[in-house]
């Protein structure tokens, strides 16, 4: 047993403290805290650990508001305050910027959301109930590829919730049958899932999106509404002469961003490689003129794509990032303005070090709070040349 000082929240969600020189990473632990813990994992130059004890606790410490924390993998900050998770959040996005990027950055704007009911979008595993043929619905447990069945789930949106709650016939209509994992939205009054109604239109902002369960689609509608807000301003405050130019959206999935930006633009083209996907773009995009759509990697479509000019391109790429071959071109060949969504601090942080040395400049970062009581970051980088 080690008895140590949390000094901050880790990017993943541990707390971290030093002891004789080396790292350690607490699950469980609060910023300002004096925690008793035992070493689970040796390497060279850190270490996990498991909490035991705490004896002197945070005052951001809090009770979890759900009977599985520890237990479920979903949700790792349920211990933490709303407004330190924040705060711990920004700080490691910042952090990163320094660490991978080498850019030293201002604290990025923060967007804050509900910290409970928002999540409309969600992934379950369905576990048999074969003595009274029914299902119930579970999320694989934490660290563990084992699920557990969930009764319940507080950051779920109140539909979802209401079907964890009630009754094995109802959840049973939104099970598709012979399929282990599956996906679930809802919002709205709008309930779409793989074992029922799929397909369907969900209100954001004064756009109506068709969306498919199967695919894609942002989890946080509230978050992405205030997303859509910030990127509308941004198209808005670039000069006429860019304007003048068409705009491309990468990774557009089902035309989310596009179907908000295209109409302050000459022409559109969206590439996204998952072809059930672009073919909901289509359907988004339907009221605009001058579309092109492009079923391809965005990575391979820069190769000749970019040798259109454009006033704007936006970017939301997986955890993976652009990619050097993709930030390296755009960086050479790239738009006056560039929109860079990220899921993942430590790829931004990569990909902008690419973009500034090929003549960008970052010219703001915000932190989209996404995904309370989970470590989770998005985030949305703005690049001017």
């Amino acid at each position: 047993m080690v008895k140590v000082r949390i000094e901050e929240i880790a990017a993943g969600g541990a707390g971290f403290a030093r002891a004789e020189g080396k790292s350690i990473f607490v699950d469980g632990g609060v910023p300002g805290e004096i925690v008793v813990c035992r070493i689970t994992q040796e390497h060279p130059s850190w270490s996990l650990a498991e909490l035991l004890d705490i004896e002197q606790a945070s005052p951001e410490r809090v009770e979890p508001a759900c009977g599985l924390y520890g237990v479920c993998g979903g949700c790792n900050l349920q211990h933490l305050s709303y407004p330190a998770q924040l705060a711990a959040k920004t700080a490691i996005l910042k952090d990163v910027f320094t660490r991978i990027g080498g850019i030293e950055l201002p604290l990025p704007q923060v967007f804050p959301s509900e910290p409970w009911e928002y999540r409309n979008r969600m992934h379950f595993h369905c576990i048999e109930q074969f003595q009274n043929n029914g299902s119930c619905w579970g999320l694989k447990m934490r660290k563990s590829a084992d699920i557990i069945p969930v009764p319940d789930c507080p950051i779920a949106d109140p539909a979802i919730r209401e079907l964890l709650q009630g009754d094995q016939k109802t959840r049973y209509a939104h099970t598709p049958p012979g399929k282990d994992r599956f996906t679930l939205y809802a919002r709205g009054g709008l309930i779409l899932s793989e074992g029922g109604t799929r397909r369907g239109k969900t209100q954001l902002l004064d756009r109506r999106l068709c969306l498919d369960a199967a695919l894609f689609f942002q989890s946080n509608g509230a978050m992405l509404e205030k997303l859509i807000g910030e990127l509308r301003e941004i198209a808005a405050a670039i000069s006429a002469s860019y304007r003048s130019l068409p705009m491309a959206d990468l990774y557009c999935g089902a035309g989310t961003f596009a179907a908000f930006l295209g109409e302050m633009f000459p022409g559109t083209d969206l590439v996204e490689e998952n072809k059930a996907a672009l073919a909901l773009a289509r359907e988004n995009l339907a009221p605009l003129h001058s579309v092109n759509f492009h079923a391809r990697r965005s990575e391979d479509w820069a190769k000749n794509g970019l040798k259109r000019r454009y006033g704007f391109i936006i970017a939301d790429p997986p955890r993976q990032g652009l990619g050097k071959s993709l930030a390296f071109r755009l960086a050479q060949d790239g738009p006056p303005v560039l929109a860079y969504v990220s899921c993942d601090p430590a790829t931004l942080a990569r990909d902008s070090k690419i973009l500034l040395g090929g003549g960008y400049g970052l010219k703001k970062l915000s932190f989209y709070d996404f995904y309370p009581q989970t470590s989770h970051i998005e985030s949305l980088a703005l690049f001017e040349k």
